[in-house]
């Protein structure tokens, strides 16, 4: 196992804070001398752009990101989320700044790839070639180094993407600049940048480990063919969307259908019988649904930060919205007095509810019990985070379990596939592939223990809401919510809507539930589509030629 712990070890040991792109510190990053040293080195520094990767666990105020958009609140009134929801974020104070971040993974890529590119000659200096011994282990770096670099143009299409999502047009890099290059650049439109990342993509494929596990199980956890090809669809779909697609250039949508459909028809991955487990321990590494996970270790801290407080441990943490809640169907008749019984049983996998059982004890909300709003920090939507979270830890005890956050799994590319064949094709029309946008949905609406009834759609508006309504619900807290929104261009009616939590009253014996305001919620469009070029960056600029210019909407 020791290999496989420093490759993990490489990737936990870089920072996953933010910096800024023109302060890249130059001086203490790698240079050609330093990799001279020894040809192993060269495999380092292709492992380094991994520990750029952002932590989804700790996105903002060190816990998920679900409380910028409609899933939640946080609890905490201090908290950086705030400033999303109340609309006072912007080029000077924007809590979300991954700029500076992804330069640095794309200077790593960059690096890596130029001081590899005569690997074959690299790794061959002062060693011996000629015996068997010598040339087998010759030929398996020279193989390991392929994978490498090929897994690092895949990073470097990650790092583009997590930009230009955010920013649109971005300067676009393929070369590791030093102190005495030209730092002050001007940005690269979008579009360019999308042809250049799902080129480099397409490029690598047949160059990338199909699965690591066969290959070399201490190697598992870097990225695949399944990883890139998910990207690429990922990539693909939001380039087809109304943000980016203004006037609906249907062949968007058509390349965004093929891109799904390549891993569809791959048949490595399907769908987990366990929605609830999926996303702990080793599950989140193991099961068949997963393309690829990010590792953590061993870790408590998200339990220690969204256990309800009433749990010793526990500090309540992103909590739920009702407009979430609210949104998850009926699987059968509603009860009287109990709003959460015959639901869609992704609710009680994902979301903790009054007089539910979470961590041994009953959760209650009712005036005076445990979890009462009115006590210190309490949920102030009525529920409670479970999705990602081991119960009944310890916590008092320290007791903690293996932590991976899913970042490509199968249902995001079967919905991937349903939105982009709804939008190119229609509901029904299969255009000679394996599935129709029907048939995908229904596959992942009727996954084993969720089993939900057949979408009953007819036209292609309403196949598209249903499909935005069964990512919302499949994919709720796991990173999606806040850029779909973005990405439709639902934004500014969803997130321009109060946040609704929910109050229950013990009347004689008998539950009563009813809705009230959180809090109210901004989002000015369309500024807020893109983030600003960070202030500083335009600062920088200003100093030199002045090449880099600010969003107009953002002036």
């Amino acid at each position: 196992m020791k290999k496989r712990h420093s490759f993990i070890l490489i990737i936990l040991t870089f920072s996953f804070g933010s910096c800024n792109f023109l302060d890249t510190k130059v001086d203490v990053m790698p240079t050609w001398e330093d990799v001279e040293k020894t040809r192993y080195r060269a495999f380092d520094f292709g492992y380094t752009p991994y520990g750029y990767l952002r932590n989804n666990f700790s996105y903002i105020d060190n816990n998920i990101d679900a409380a910028m958009s409609d899933e939640a609140e946080q609890t905490s009134s201090f908290s950086n989320a705030q400033l999303f929801n109340n609309g006072s974020w912007n080029a000077v104070s924007n809590p979300d700044e991954v700029y500076g971040n992804n330069y640095k993974g794309i200077r790593a890529v960059n690096f890596f790839l130029e001081y590899t590119k005569e690997f074959r000659e690299l790794l061959a200096k002062d060693r011996d070639t000629i015996s068997s011994s010598g040339k087998y282990n010759y030929d398996l770096d020279v193989e390991r180094m392929a994978f490498l670099r090929a897994e690092n143009k895949v990073l470097r299409a990650f790092f583009y993407f997590d930009l230009i999502k955010r920013y649109g047009d971005v300067p676009y890099l393929t070369e590791a600049l030093e102190k005495e290059d030209n730092l002050d650049l001007p940005r690269t439109s979008y579009t360019e940048i999308i042809k250049s990342i799902v080129s480099d993509i397409d490029a690598v494929i047949d160059e990338l480990q199909v699965d690591w596990k066969q290959y070399n199980a201490e190697l598992d956890g870097r990225i695949t063919q399944g990883t890139a090809l998910a990207l690429k669809s990922r990539i693909l779909l939001y380039n087809a969307s109304p943000l980016f697609n203004e006037n609906n250039d249907v062949q968007r949508w058509q390349q965004a259908a093929r891109a799904a459909h390549d891993i569809i028809q791959s048949n490595r991955y399907w769908l987990s019988g366990n929605y609830q487990n999926l996303f702990l321990e080793d599950n989140s590494i193991n099961d068949n649904e997963i393309i690829f996970s990010m590792r953590y270790g061993q870790s408590n801290t998200l339990e220690r930060l969204n256990y309800p407080i009433g749990t010793p441990g526990g500090a309540s943490g992103v909590t739920p919205s009702h407009n979430l809640v609210s949104a998850y169907e009926y699987k059968g008749t509603p009860v009287e007095n109990d709003p959460y019984a015959n639901r869609d049983p992704r609710l009680t996998y994902s979301i903790v509810t009054h007089n539910s059982q979470w961590n041994g004890r009953t959760i209650n909300i009712t005036p005076g019990a445990t979890d009462s709003r009115t006590n210190p920090n309490t949920s102030k939507t009525g529920y409670y985070l479970k999705k990602f979270l081991n119960p009944n830890l310890n916590l008092l005890q320290d007791e903690s379990r293996m932590r991976n956050w899913v970042e490509f799994r199968y249902a995001e590319i079967l919905l991937n596939y349903a939105e982009a064949m709804n939008e190119a094709y229609g509901p029904d029309n299969n255009n000679g592939f394996s599935l129709t946008a029907r048939q995908a949905i229904n596959m992942v609406r009727k996954r084993a223990g969720v089993e939900m009834p057949d979408v009953v759609a007819v036209s292609k508006d309403e196949m598209r809401n249903r499909i935005k309504h069964e990512r919302r619900i499949e994919l709720a807290f796991e990173g999606h919510r806040l850029w779909d929104l973005r990405r439709w261009k639902d934004a500014e009616t969803v997130l321009n809507q109060p946040l609704m939590g929910i109050r229950v009253d013990n009347q004689g014996g008998n539950y009563v539930y009813s809705t009230f305001e959180v809090e109210k919620r901004v989002f000015l469009a369309p500024k807020m589509y893109k983030y600003p070029i960070p202030q500083i960056e335009i600062n920088k600029s200003q100093l030199l030629q002045g090449n880099l210019k600010q969003s107009p909407e953002w002036l």
